[in-house]
């Protein structure tokens, strides 16, 4: 992982939307001073700008990104070298700086240089258990092996949803799910009388996937459900803070889920309408995250070796992902400029940064993809989750799960089953990132490209991920 911040100039520009004269160079100051990881003087040269009075509203914009993207590169780099080696100590106590040094040149630890000073991404140790052979070896010897659920469970659905899938693509296997999610703003983060705005998931209603949707009730009751068009679909709510008091929103959602598989051959893909508006909206590039750069045409050229069927293409992008780099846990990503320059170089990274990856790959080659995202809500394992859909001509969108992978299974259908396949256990939320919510959000974004925990904020700023707490209570009907 390179010492630089990732986050540069022109993510922050291409987020806020904003331009800026020749004349504002001590913001292009503060900008290189975050660039090179000197945060201390990054921070203090942005209050000082946003002390001026002679700041245009979008100046204004920018330098509170500057700051506010200081604070969130420290929350995420928590660590001294002291303290990892302590902590991987636990399962190997003869660690000394050399074997750190090696973690580091195999990318298997993340740091920054940050004020000069080396520091380590907060969830390292536990990364490095999922990603040294040698660690994982040595957590297994002191803890045992993890058993393992979520697979067995995923293996033993994804076997019926095939048995039950007599026609291709048509949804099968419903699930009724109600689930109850809980934003509580910790007490005092906002100052007693005023307005607190909160931005909440809700499913997305023209999917054959997803259906029945329901709104059973919200906390507070008055509530604003975006327009079904959005492709980043919420319930806005708003309270005032009570001094003392968490503030808590709360809703409550009904719907039916369904699974689905596609029984694709490489002869069933007709040739791609390139002058389709389709085509082109879900080939192009979308900077700052997929970008049609060198690095992703040489790796896409390497994978393919000339292959030009586009279920095939698919197949060995997602195969080539799935052997080449291990799920880990991510930093947050409005702190990284380049999500799949970053998997490529250290190959490792969650779903949504798989996945960001495949689409790169995939559509540097012409094949459309699109993101999707929202909550996997298999029982026992709730959490955000991130996939895609792919556009095979004369078929249409197709699920694929890149960080699901392949199952381990004799059946090929089964192991493949994620490629042109998706369990019933989801909420889908999104169907594009970086998009505009309802009513328009006024500061940036905790999560600039996806939306799954919310959004808040009020009248003084956005409202980052540490003040506030979620929850995701799933009853399955």
């Amino acid at each position: 992982m390179s010492r630089n911040i990732f986050l540069v100039a022109i993510l922050l520009t291409s987020l806020t939307g904003c331009q800026f004269q020749t004349g504002s160079s001590t913001l292009t100051q503060a900008e290189r001073l975050l660039k090179n990881g000197e945060l201390t003087e990054a921070s203090k040269m942005a209050s000082a700008i946003l002390k001026s009075h002679n700041l245009s509203a979008k100046e204004r914009v920018k330098a509170d990104s500057i700051l506010d993207i200081c604070c969130r590169i420290k929350k995420d780099f928590t660590r001294s070298g002291g303290e990892v080696m302590q902590m991987l100590g636990k399962y190997n106590p003869k660690i000394d700086s050399t074997e750190l040094t090696r973690l580091e040149k195999e990318h298997k630890i993340d740091l920054l240089t940050l004020d000069g000073k080396k520091t380590y991404f907060k969830n390292c140790v536990r990364n490095v258990l999922l990603l040294d052979s040698v660690y994982a070896k040595l957590k297994i010897k002191k803890e045992g092996a993890d058993t393992d659920s979520l697979t067995i469970f995923r293996l033993n659905h994804t076997a019926k949803v095939l048995a039950d899938a007599h026609l291709s693509g048509k949804p099968v296997n419903p699930v009724e799910m109600r689930l109850t999610y809980t934003m509580r703003v910790a007490a005092n983060e906002v100052p007693p009388g005023d307005t607190i705005r909160c931005w909440m998931p809700f499913p997305r209603e023209n999917h054959q996937r997803q259906q029945n949707v329901r709104l059973v009730s919200t906390e507070p009751a008055t509530n604003l459900i975006s327009p079904i068009t959005n492709l980043q679909r919420t319930v806005y709510l708003e309270k005032v803070a009570v001094a003392n008091q968490p503030t808590i929103f709360q809703t409550e959602i009904e719907f039916t889920s369904f699974a689905q598989t596609f029984l694709l051959k490489p002869d069933m893909i007709r040739p791609y309408q390139k002058g389709s508006s389709l085509y082109r909206e879900f080939t192009a590039e979308r900077p700052p995250q997929i970008v049609f750069n060198n690095n992703i045409k040489l790796l896409s050229k390497s994978i393919l070796q000339n292959e030009t069927n586009p279920l095939l293409q698919a197949r060995k992008i997602y195969k080539w992902i799935n052997d080449s780099v291990t799920w880990a846990s991510a930093l947050e990503y409005s702190i990284m400029a380049d999500i799949p320059g970053f998997v490529m170089k250290n190959r490792h990274g969650d779903c949504g940064m798989q996945t960001l990856l495949f689409m790169a790959l995939a559509r540097s080659v012409g094949i459309p993809v699109k993101w999707q995202s929202g909550w996997m809500l298999h029982p026992g394992h709730v959490n955000l989750h991130d996939w895609c859909e792919v556009w095979y001509e004369g078929i249409g969108w197709v699920p694929l799960d890149q960080s699901f992978g392949l199952q381990e299974s004799q059946n090929e259908r089964i192991r493949d089953f994620y490629i042109t396949g998706i369990d019933a256990y989801r909420m889908i939320v999104n169907d594009d990132f970086s998009r505009q919510l309802t009513p328009l959000k006024k500061y940036f974004r905790s999560e600039p490209y996806d939306f799954q925990r919310g959004e808040v904020e009020w009248k003084g700023g956005n409202l980052y991920f540490d003040k506030w707490s979620w929850h995701m209570e799933v009853e399955y009907k």
